[in-house]
């Protein structure tokens, strides 16, 4: 679990609400239904007209990433590479088909389906780098439903703002009604700028930086397949793919 995420998150509310306590306001000002319902909705509909239901899905889907990213263990995954080649050159790269029921990666299994097939050098690296492309497009427009929350929630704000300052003016001659409007004014102007930039677009960022280390993974595992199909030395694979490490 990703520890720091959480911890973030914390840090950021109690540093917005204790100040607000500092400075003698009171807590319950900054919640308010209206507003929340206004900017809120207002975002997730925006995304919706932008996004294919697909894609909306999948955002809603990564988002636990945040939280539990998938395991991504590139020294084992070298070690398993180091391994393969080790079992080619030792019996050829059919040898390799008894490996295939050990692993549950679709990414991988092509890899060594490929190999064991005797596909060349070049059309390995084509099938596979399209692989990749494909898997980084898809996941990073459902990232991006995070980013365009991120940048409609502001806007909404705003727009929630103007609706509490319609009220507010519809209502002058009666001062008991001008509190409310007043307030779903600013604290929607709140909700907006403080989803955006405390959730939504910290959420697409960590999830961007997720989906590119996966990315990095596949890379490491094509030039892996690659340097097997080629027949290198197991060792030599080793030191060349030992820079993903870092």
């Amino acid at each position: 679990m990703d520890r720091l995420s959480p911890i973030g998150l914390l840090v950021s509310l109690a540093a917005i609400i204790g100040g607000q306590a500092l400075e003698g306001g009171h807590l319950l000002s900054l919640v308010q239904v209206t507003a929340f319902m206004i900017v809120i909705g207002g975002t997730a509909g925006a995304v919706m007209l932008q996004s294919s239901p697909a894609t909306f899905l999948l955002g809603l889907r990564l988002f636990p990433w945040v939280f539990q990213a998938p395991a991504l263990d590139f020294r084992r995954s070298l070690d398993m590479l180091v391994e393969w080649s080790t079992v080619a050159r030792r019996g050829g790269l059919l040898a390799l088909e008894a490996r295939m029921a050990e692993t549950e990666d679709p990414y991988v299994r092509k890899g060594l389906q490929l190999l064991v097939d005797g596909a060349e050098p070049a059309v390995l690296r084509s099938c596979l780098e399209l692989e990749i492309d494909l898997f980084e497009e898809v996941h990073r427009q459902g990232a991006k439903v995070w980013e365009s929350a991120g940048g409609y929630a502001p806007t909404i704000g705003i727009l929630g703002a103007v609706l509490g300052l319609i009220h507010v003016m519809e209502n002058l001659s009666d001062p008991a009604r001008l509190g409310g409007g007043i307030a779903v004014a600013f604290v929607a102007t709140i909700y907006g700028v403080g989803a955006a930039n405390l959730l939504f677009l910290p959420v697409a960022g960590k999830l961007k930086a997720i989906i590119g280390r996966q990315v990095r993974l596949r890379e490491m595992l094509l030039d892996g397949f690659e340097a097997i199909a080629n027949g290198e030395n197991p060792r030599n694979i080793e030191l060349k793919l030992e820079a993903y490490l870092d």
